[in-house]
């Protein structure tokens, strides 16, 4: 402990109230988050003789300091705790992909609504259902939506100019009342029933159609009978293909915590209105000496507080901490029953979402062992330290420039460790100032802005830094390295062999090392290639992106009228280019300064 930390005096001073503590070392780093009901017996309790694993004592050891925030509840205190463990994603927390949302299924505030995947605030206008598991999930409920209930898909932009029937009409997929093939009336009686399906209510909606096609055939109305008989044959085969029978109406979840190889899957599986949904696998970090409960009660609390929970939670195990879910509730409004001895039909989903967690983890240590079979191979053949510990702390950087004959011209930079690419830290860079279609001079820019940091002391240098390019690259990087005092050794070309064909590349060094050619075979080149790849595909997006808003942008400055002000007042009121140019003219005139006629011509200047 430093000296101007006295931690005797620091726990005898805490007060027995509920808060968050945090433990940081001598860096300033925090290691851990945690939060409390009485703070001076749950900190105390870290500088025991016995600690609960040796992953704790590990970090106790390494504990400087610690700083503690007072909160006037545990609720406030369990919200606390979660945002700071997803911002500062302390080394000993146990951390699990922080997913900004998840998929729902939209059903808009229309006179004809409309159906839609949809990700995002569900505080808007409209029937939001989910969430889901995946996008396939979703997207698999529109298609039974449309089969049965011939609901639209289109945006609206196409919904109000449309003057005859699309394919899907044609196909059965949609009743069409965009041309007024069904009556806003009948149309949003299918919306009803298309929304109590998805509130669980399926077999009140087959007897309601089987009720109205006995009515219509009464009437002598067979063309209409035999649209409800197919209506009703579509629902029925969606209802026989459903594995899993309707229990209630409950949202269910199960939640799996299974341990093998060395790593954790935490396996979610979500039931809607009866229907299973799918699963989603975790494979959180930090879990070492951490018990199956302790791996749940983590889960639960991150991915429930600030998303829907619902009213039944199946566990594989207890939850370690018996006053989590009170905590939720208190905080979110939202309470839950937690199951761990289901039975019938919830026993199986548990037993099936064990069995998804077990197919998970597996392929997940087969990739794993291949990906890290493919690191060792690559710093085999650069001369890099072996040792599993430094393999697994290998950086790589790779940087590639890309533009279209000069123009949008943009840098990227990839990043792979832990035997993976990480996409959280890769960057993008304008590149500015320099003659079009000048590669070398967009290369050394993005490595001198890059690595300026790392000659200042801000950042560290990465073990190896990939060019994507021959001799010329290469020469260029060097240079720069050599201006900023960094070491050289670190840089690697990756040289197109002749044709530009797979296989051929050659890896070029500045250091006097001859090039090296792997071979179509090498697990090395495997790698360099995924990473040489992944900044060509980063690169081009970046690209094409700001080509593409560079070009929009013109297209509204080409008509007639639209200056400076009028260009901003317009993107500002729709959000954007694509808003402008899917908004109706009846939305154009709402913009200040934009007539009738102006209007007219932004909208067909647009189509």
């Amino acid at each position: 402990m430093p000296e101007t930390f006295n931690l005797k005096s620091f726990l005898a001073d805490l007060p027995n109230l509920p808060g968050v503590y945090r433990h940081i070392d001598e860096h300033d780093e925090v290691l851990y988050v945690g939060k409390a009901r009485d703070l001076k017996k749950r900190v105390s309790s870290y500088f025991q003789k016995n600690l609960a694993s040796p992953r704790i004592a590990h970090m106790v050891a390494r504990v400087q300091r610690i700083e503690v925030t007072v909160t006037r509840t545990e609720a406030e205190a369990l919200l606390l705790e979660n945002n700071l463990i997803k911002r500062l994603r302390p080394r000993y927390n146990i951390l699990f992909r922080d997913d900004k949302s998840y998929p729902y299924l939209k059903v808009s505030a229309h006179d004809a609504p409309r159906i839609a995947y949809y990700r995002g605030s569900t505080s808007g206008k409209g029937r939001f259902f989910g969430p889901y598991p995946n996008s396939w999930a979703v997207r698999e409920t529109i298609q039974i939506l449309q089969k049965v209930f011939r609901l639209r898909t289109c945006e609206d932009a196409v919904y109000s100019h449309r003057s005859r029937p699309c394919l899907l009409n044609q196909i059965g997929r949609c009743s069409a009342p965009c041309v007024g093939q069904i009556s806003l009336d009948d149309y949003q009686a299918d919306v009803d029933r298309a929304v109590r399906f998805l509130d669980g209510k399926a077999g009140e909606v087959m007897a309601d159609i089987e009720q109205r096609m006995l009515a219509a055939s009464e009437r002598l109305a067979f063309e209409e009978a035999a649209v409800l008989r197919d209506q009703m044959g579509a629902l029925a085969r969606v209802l026989q293909q459903q594995t899993m029978e309707e229990i209630g109406t409950d949202d269910v979840d199960i939640i799996v915590v299974l341990v093998s190889g060395g790593r954790v899957c935490v396996n979610l599986a979500m039931v809607r209105g009866g229907r299973h949904l799918g699963d989603k696998a975790f494979f959180p970090t930090h879990t070492d000496g951490d018990e199956p409960g302790e791996i749940l009660t983590a889960f639960v609390g991150q991915h429930y507080l600030d998303r829907p929970m619902p009213a039944v939670l199946v566990c594989s195990h207890a939850l370690s901490d018996t006053g989590l879910m009170a905590l939720l509730h208190e905080q979110t409004g939202r309470k839950a029953r937690v199951l761990t001895r289901p039975q019938g039909l919830r026993k199986s989903w548990l037993e099936q979402a064990r069995n998804n967690a077990e197919l998970a983890l597996a392929r997940l240590l087969t990739e794993s062992g291949a990906k890290a079979a493919r690191t060792l191979a690559l710093a085999d053949v650069l001369g890099l330290d072996t040792d599993p510990s430094a393999l697994e702390a290998l950086t790589i950087e790779c940087f590639d420039i890309s533009h279209t004959a000069g123009e949008a011209t943009q840098a990227s930079c990839v990043v792979f460790r832990n035997n993976d690419m990480q996409p959280s830290l890769y960057r993008r860079y304008n590149i500015a100032g320099i003659t079009p279609g000048d590669d070398y001079a967009a290369m050394r820019q993005v490595l001198t802005r890059r690595f300026a940091r790392v000659a200042e002391g801000q950042a560290e240098l990465p073990d190896v830094v990939l060019i994507d390019g021959g001799k010329g690259q290469v020469e260029v990087a060097r240079q720069v390295f050599a201006e900023l005092g960094l070491d050289t050794q670190v840089l690697v070309g990756v040289a197109k062999g002749e044709g530009r064909k797979v296989g051929l590349e050659t890896l070029v060094f500045t250091d006097g090392r001859e090039p090296v050619a792997l071979g179509l075979e090498s697990a090395a080149l495997m790698l360099v290639a995924q990473i040489r790849d992944e900044a060509h595909r980063f690169a081009i997006t970046g690209m094409r992106a700001q080509r593409a808003k560079t070009r929009n942008v013109s297209r509204l400055e080409e008509i007639e009228g639209v200056g400076a002000k009028r260009r901003q007042k317009l993107l500002a009121r729709f959000g954007g280019f694509s808003g402008v140019a899917n908004a109706s003219i009846d939305e154009l005139r709402s913009v200040e300064g934009i007539s009738a006629e102006l209007a007219e011509r932004i909208y067909f200047a647009l189509r």
